[in-house]
C-alpha cells in the first residue's frame, strides 16, 4: 500500500512538473534553433518573420536581409518594431558562422517576452553567397 501511494505521490509531482511554465533562459544560446537557407528564404518571401540584423550600419547600408530591421538603429525602440504576437518568429543574424553578435537581438527580443526567437547563422555573409 506504501508503494501505491508513493507511486501516486511521484506521478502527481511529475504532472504538476510538466504542466508548469517552462522557464526560459534568455542567455542560453543553445536555445535559439539554426534556421537554414531554404527557411529564410521562404520566410523573406512570405514576410513571415521578423528579421533582426545586427551587423554594422555601414553593412546593414550595404545590403541587408530584405525587411531586416537594424538592430543598432531601432534599439531603443525595438519594441515597437516588433510583433505584438509574442509567439511571432523572429530571426537574428550578423555577419556569418563565427559570429555572435547575433545573441544581442536575440537576448533583447527574449526578454521583452518573445519565445519563438531563432538564429540565421549563414548570417549576411552566407545570404549574399547564395541567395540566387
Amino acid at each position: 500500500m506504501k508503494f501505491i501511494i508513493a507511486l501516486l505521490t511521484l506521478m502527481s509531482f511529475q504532472f504538476s512538473f510538466a504542466n508548469s511554465p517552462a522557464v526560459t533562459n534568455c542567455t542560453d544560446y543553445k536555445q535559439y534553433k539554426d534556421v537554414s537557407m531554404a527557411e529564410m528564404k521562404e520566410m523573406t518571401a512570405k514576410s513571415s518573420a521578423t528579421i533582426i540584423d545586427v551587423n554594422s550600419k555601414a553593412s546593414f547600408e550595404e545590403g541587408h536581409i530584405p525587411g531586416a530591421i537594424h538592430f543598432q538603429t531601432a534599439q531603443n525602440d525595438l519594441a515597437n518594431k516588433l510583433p505584438k504576437d509574442k509567439n511571432a518568429p523572429i530571426v537574428a543574424y550578423c555577419g556569418g558562422k563565427s559570429c555572435t553578435a547575433w545573441q544581442k537581438a536575440a537576448k533583447t527580443a527574449c526578454e521583452m517576452g518573445y519565445k519563438n526567437i531563432r538564429h540565421f547563422s549563414e548570417g549576411i555573409k552566407g545570404w549574399n553567397s547564395k541567395k540566387s
